[in-house]
């Protein structure tokens, strides 16, 4: 059996209730399971947004060190990574832009006067991988996109990123660093002209992420958007758009986070399609999925704890 967990944000506390939750104890260093062929999958973004970032990143990489987890990299890590990496000319692969910076500040304050310390975290995000497969299931931070998952195992190293290709894949519109966006920030879709939404953080957006799951002829946006509470989304079919290369439903279980969903009670999207980011850093719930082999999924296999009160 493995345990998924979505999007964590810092949120140390409700990390260590749902571990408990699912059985797992700490001895000196790490929390494990008492079934040694038992553990845990992250799904990524462990940082930004939380009360706790230190303390998250202390408990997800003491169990990865210690084989009680596996844990990949997110969208925030990966920013984090461009946010304190320079090209050869001196300019920051991601910019210092008042957003850019606000996203990040929670992470910034974690670490003042700890520039070690998050030296020594940030070469760590360097080492996890950008998926994970088996078998019986695949899990990634926010899409498995077919096309861009077969050009990331061709061109990472091991699925994972290293200083040259970090570089690379900040070169806006080339095939690398299209792959990382589709991987860690999702597919996304051009609302119609005149048309937009304020996103969580209050930012006005003119696309929307999109359900890269659903065959996507004779749809409307509304039908193509995650997040389901977003009411700004128009019921207007969508032209134009080709592509045979959605995932299937009869494709093995797929396990991801991102994208912030808000339903009191979590549930799938599909028997094979299982999102865990209710949006524990916005007063929702830290999730996870007890995934046992199984071909088609059980709503009954997920756990959650509820955001604590700050």
């Amino acid at each position: 059996m493995i345990d998924l967990i979505g999007d964590i944000h810092g949120h140390a506390d409700e990390l260590e209730d749902l571990l408990q939750k699912l059985g797992y104890t700490k001895n000196a260093t790490h929390y494990s399971h008492p079934d040694a062929n038992r553990k845990a999958l992250f799904v990524g973004d462990y940082i930004d947004r939380g009360p706790k970032i230190r303390e998250t990143l202390e408990i997800v990489k003491n169990m990865a060190d210690n084989g009680s987890a596996i844990a990949l990299l997110g969208n925030h890590e990966y920013n984090a990574l461009c946010f304190h990496t320079q090209d050869a000319e001196g300019i920051y692969l991601r910019k210092h832009s008042e957003k850019n910076i606000d996203q990040h500040a929670e992470t910034l304050a974690a670490f003042e006067n700890r520039e070690e310390e998050f030296e020594m975290y940030l070469d760590w995000f360097k080492t996890l991988p950008l998926f994970y497969e088996t078998d019986k299931f695949r899990a990634v931070h926010a899409c498995w996109d077919y096309k861009s998952i077969a050009y990331l195992k061709k061109h990472l190293v091991n699925n994972r990123l290293t200083d040259t290709l970090l570089l690379q894949s900040a070169i806006e519109g080339s095939p690398l660093y299209n792959a990382i966006e589709d991987t860690l920030k999702g597919k996304e879709l051009a609302l119609p002209e005149g048309k937009s939404f304020h996103d969580k953080d209050g930012h006005v957006r003119d696309n929307m992420r999109i359900r890269w799951w659903i065959e996507l002829s004779n749809v409307t946006y509304k039908d193509l958007q995650v997040d389901k509470a977003n009411l700004s989304i128009p019921s207007i079919p969508v032209t134009g758009l080709e592509d045979s290369d959605y995932y299937k439903p009869e494709d093995k279980p797929v396990f991801f986070g991102h994208y912030w969903l808000k339903e009191e009670t979590p549930s799938l999207f599909r028997d094979n399609i299982c999102c865990l980011d209710y949006s524990v850093a916005k007063d929702g719930h830290l999730v996870a999925y007890s995934f046992d082999g199984e071909t088609k999924l059980n709503k009954s296999n997920l756990n959650a704890v509820k955001t604590k009160s700050k």
